[in-house]
């Protein structure tokens, strides 16, 4: 599991970092065609927006882990491991559960998109904004994982904590 994890990771990083190279050439170019050529194209602003959703979103869901997020956790590593495992239960329980229940809601409106375009590139809006239902599901599989591995192993204990005298 953690070879396919790994394996997940590094894809996910090789796609993000392609989205993001388009962007940053869609980027010169539009910088080209602005002051070089002084016939700005329409489509690149709309590209690198439409990227960056896509960057943010698929980020977030397939990249970003639990320790990379901020995290305030001074109540939750002052309390001894039962309440510990407790506190994990509700937060991964209620995160998972409320991205769950956002996702048909958000479908719909994300489904209902399908009738307007952008504006230059001619993408139907649907299209642009899927990335944010797999964004929900990914992440509320990610916290019913979370969920169930705590109730089988404990609280974390390394993942939120503070490493004094490292330099970062």
């Amino acid at each position: 599991m953690a070879l396919l994890s790994r394996w997940g990771m590094k894809v996910g990083e090789a796609v993000a970092a392609a989205m993001l190279g388009v962007m940053f050439l869609t980027f010169l170019l539009q910088i080209f065609s602005r002051y070089v050529m002084e016939q700005p194209f329409g489509w690149t602003l709309e590209l690198c927006l439409v990227l960056w959703v896509w960057i943010v979103f698929f980020g977030n869901a397939f990249i970003v882990r639990e320790r990379d997020h901020v995290s305030f956790d001074i109540l939750y590593l002052s309390v001894p491991p039962g309440p510990r495992k407790v506190m994990a239960l509700v937060s991964a329980f209620c995160v998972a559960l409320a991205l769950a229940w956002s996702f048909l809601p958000t479908w719909d409106w994300i489904d209902f998109l399908k009738i307007k375009k952008s504006a230059t590139l001619k993408i139907p809006m649907r299209t642009i904004y899927s990335i944010y239902a797999i964004f929900l599901v990914v992440v509320a599989l990610r916290y019913a994982w979370t969920f169930f591995h705590v109730l089988r192993h404990g609280a974390p204990t390394d993942a939120h904590e503070i490493h004094v005298g490292e330099e970062g």
